[in-house]
């Protein structure tokens, strides 16, 4: 794949809270993961240049399996249920954990993971433990920095520098975006394609 592909067709295909509930067509896959609220679905419908592919809403927590969506109609992006702080009940949040533990441990079809922070904050302990457990684990992963077009670009490149730091990532590999004006649009599609490059070397893993 080009760094200049395009994405021309997305559709919902399921939901999962288990293995089985997996696409079973072998495809290449994309994960998306955020603390609640983060904007990580505005990002995935800013990508496709869809409104209303994926529901957005003000209640954290609303997210609650793990949901698949074709793109192109060869590889799917894959929207985690967020992390973090959730108006969920307690019994329903300690699920999430292990659903998507197993997910990202176990999917061989799984090129690697974009990681959504708002940019108006640090990185929480939150954030920290899943890109750590990331770097532990070997897979590939990207941090992004949402909302940017809520800060003038002197503070962009301020929490930029903040975030890199903390997640201990060279600054030109986090991703300023912003669902609003397309910031970082092009840039984050450019590594995703990098990732999907790859697909066919390691299809039959």
């Amino acid at each position: 794949m080009d760094s200049d592909f395009t994405i021309k067709s997305a559709e919902y295909i399921t939901s999962a809270v288990k293995r089985d509930q997996y696409p079973r067509d072998e495809l290449p896959e994309v994960a998306f993961a955020g603390r609640s609220n983060v904007g990580k679905s505005s990002l995935i419908n800013c990508l496709v240049r869809r409104k209303k592919l994926v529901r957005t809403s003000r209640t954290p927590g609303r997210t609650q399996t793990i949901n698949f969506f074709k793109i192109n109609e060869w590889f799917y992006f894959v929207d985690l249920p967020g992390y973090g702080f959730a108006k969920v009940p307690e019994s329903v949040k300690a699920k999430w954990g292990p659903m998507v533990e197993t997910y990202l441990g176990g999917r061989k079809f799984l090129r690697g993971v974009v990681q959504i922070m708002d940019v108006r904050r640090p990185p929480t302990p939150d954030d920290l433990q899943l890109w750590n457990w990331l770097r532990v684990n070997r897979l590939p992963s990207i941090a992004v920095l949402t909302k940017a077009d809520k800060l003038s670009r002197g503070k962009q490149a301020a929490s930029l520098k903040q975030a890199a730091q903390s997640l201990e990532a060279p600054v030109g590999e986090v991703i300023l975006f912003s669902a609003e004006t397309g910031q970082g649009r092009r840039q984050l599609l450019d590594r995703l394609a990098a990732w999907l490059d790859m697909s066919e070397v390691h299809s039959s893993e």
